[in-house]
């Protein structure tokens, strides 16, 4: 049986989602308890807290505590620098942009967006790619203050360096410094890349289908979901996905596509990639 440490975390960890669902209206009932676990424990720490009850307690009476909770279970709980993984860039100018470029106009889905570095990279590709007039970015979080800081393309300075060489190596075309302005130690986004991304609240546990979209890029959130999330997320990508839409998923994240399987044709490459093929 399990001791009774472990049964007095689970019961707090229950009481506390219960809590955010009821007081703040997020629910996280259906992430992968270890994954959920550690990153609460990791908010527990850096709060100068001890107990999840105590750390329950201030989430519940401080927002600023909720903010900083809401960026930890998104994607991966910190902040990457812009062209993070810039294999994947690379390959989104080999295999998606020449797809798109048969689009007379096409819709681009980033959902769990978190701070918008995502978002920011892959409108440059677009750019670069001549594909900005007819591609719109959707990009979607749970929280308006992570979207807040997403829109107003807010950057640390400390992350400009290894921002620059991702960005070579994922092949920009550009001089890098072209993007963006410094204030002080913050990186400004450029005002018409800012004007290029839609952002907007979506929760992918609990909201629908927005739109008809070509592309849909998840590549870190699938990861923190149990099983049956999992599925309900899928379903709702397949109802998002035009007949031929592509989907991207992280690479680390294995997802299981049993239930509609046929529904998919897996594309040949270093990152997981489908197309919907009916």
């Amino acid at each position: 049986m399990p001791g009774r440490d472990y049964l007095l975390e689970d019961t707090e960890v229950r009481l506390l989602l219960e809590g955010v669902l009821q007081w703040y209206g997020f629910d996280f009932r259906d992430y992968a308890p270890e994954i959920l676990k550690r990153r609460l424990w990791e908010r527990i720490d850096a709060e100068g807290l001890r107990t999840i009850s105590g750390y329950q307690e201030k989430l519940l009476h401080d927002e600023g505590c909720l903010e900083h909770l809401l960026l930890a279970l998104s994607g991966t709980g910190t902040r990457p620098c812009i062209f993070h993984d810039p294999g994947f860039y690379q390959a989104l100018r080999t295999t998606v942009v020449p797809v798109l470029r048969t689009y007379a106009s096409a819709q681009v889905w980033l959902p769990a967006c978190s701070t918008g570095e995502e978002a920011y990279a892959v409108a440059i590709v677009f750019r670069e790619e001549g594909l900005s007039q007819r591609c719109r970015v959707y990009a979607t979080d749970i929280s308006e203050v992570v979207l807040k800081t997403a829109r107003e393309g807010l950057f640390p300075l400390t992350a400009l360096q290894d921002a620059t060489a991702n960005y070579v190596k994922a092949g920009g075309a550009r001089a890098f410094s072209e993007y963006y302005t410094v204030q002080d130690d913050r990186v400004v986004m450029d005002a018409a890349l800012r004007e290029s991304i839609v952002f907007a609240e979506h929760h992918l546990a609990t909201d629908g289908s927005f739109n008809e979209f070509q592309v849909i890029m998840c590549r870190n959130a699938m990861g923190l979901f149990n099983e049956w999330l999992q599925e309900r997320v899928h379903e709702l990508f397949l109802k998002s996905l035009s007949r031929f839409g592509l989907l991207l998923l992280g690479e680390k994240e294995n997802p299981k596509l049993p239930w509609n399987q046929e529904s998919y044709e897996l594309l040949e490459g270093p990152h997981t990639l489908y197309r919907k093929m009916n």
